[in-house]
């Protein structure tokens, strides 16, 4: 993960391991895929985290942060509404052309 995109203070649980983590960079924010495990490492689930870089009218610098945790049970229903509803926006929204990034 990026250091200054990290939350030390404010970890979901202490007991959750990192497994795996796919930081995504898209123009102002910063998605966090990461993978835990459970504290008896039989189980795994999904953080989903959406971080915004913000400056304070002080000039320092925090972060905006949003998380979903997904789990197990819900990978399927989740994954289909997702791609639904990107489905719809690209066909309904901008003319099969998702708007890229410069």
């Amino acid at each position: 993960m990026y250091r200054e995109d990290k939350d030390y203070g404010h970890f979901e649980s202490r007991d959750a391991e990192d497994v795996y983590s796919k930081p995504v960079r898209a123009g102002k924010r910063t998605y966090f895929f990461d993978v835990k495990s459970t504290r008896g490492q039989n189980d795994f689930y999904l953080t989903i985290t959406e971080s915004r870089r913000k400056t304070n009218s002080d000039g320092s610098i925090a972060f905006d942060k949003h998380k979903i945790f997904l789990y197990k049970e819900d990978f399927i229903k989740f994954s289909e509404g997702l791609a639904e509803v990107i489905d719809y926006i690209k066909n309904n929204c901008f003319d099969g052309e998702i708007p890229q990034d410069e």
